[in-house]
């Protein structure tokens, strides 16, 4: 087996590894609604996944006035919950995962997400012990803030040159060239991957196979 290049591989969670991005715009939207904002369109809804959860309400609603974050953040959250369990992995996701770990990758979720919802996930899908550690928008810095990978490779005794980030979004791979890491971009999910390039990924994959299999070629 050839050595590894990267020790930690930190992933994105919505639009990456679970197939929630048309869910999280329809909530978003409806929140917007719920509070009487002009309701953004799919794109700009779509723009903001990957953020924390008031600086993306904030950025998809600018005409909702401050003092109405409270109840924007209740409304999205009232609508997610709701529809949650109706979202999974991407086809692939879990046997890719299986296989980093085998080859002896450390595996973290850095995402957007509260912890609380992020545990929920986790806790939902059955996946505790297959990731090393994770880091939430509300315990760090939002995205593209480098915190959270800061953090992340603290905690495992990592440089940034043997770290990767995988996410779907231009925030995700901001945050990683703020943190001085490797990144790869995925075409599927959220962001369209015409974006990435002045963000320097390794690569833009199309599949969670494909990304799978550039893992298991360079990673």
């Amino acid at each position: 087996m050839p050595a590894l290049q990267f020790d930690l591989i930190a992933f994105d969670w919505d639009g990456t590894l679970f197939d929630s991005t048309a869910l999280i715009v329809k909530c978003i939207q409806a929140a917007v609604r719920d509070v009487g904002g002009t309701v953004p369109s799919d794109q700009d809804a779509a723009y903001v996944i990957g953020l924390g959860l008031m600086q993306a309400l904030a950025h998809a609603a600018p005409d909702v006035p401050r003092e109405r974050y409270a109840q924007l953040g209740e409304r999205y959250q009232h609508h997610y919950v709701r529809e949650q369990n109706r979202i999974s992995f991407f086809e692939g996701v879990l046997p890719m995962l299986e296989s980093l770990r085998e080859r002896g990758h450390l595996l973290a979720v850095a995402t957007g997400k509260s912890r609380r919802g992020l545990d929920e996930a986790l806790h939902s899908v059955e996946l505790q012990g297959r990731f090393d550690g994770s880091r939430t928008a509300d315990e760090t810095a939002g995205k593209p803030h480098p915190l959270m990978l800061r953090e992340l490779m603290a905690e495992f005794g990592t440089s940034p040159e043997r770290t990767l980030m995988i996410g779907d979004t231009t925030h995700d791979l901001q945050m990683a060239l703020n943190a001085g890491c490797a990144s790869l971009g995925v075409s599927y999910g959220a962001h369209e991957p015409q974006a990435f390039a002045a963000l320097q990924p390794r690569a833009v994959l199309h599949s969670v196979a494909e990304l799978q299999r550039w893992l298991l070629a360079h990673a």
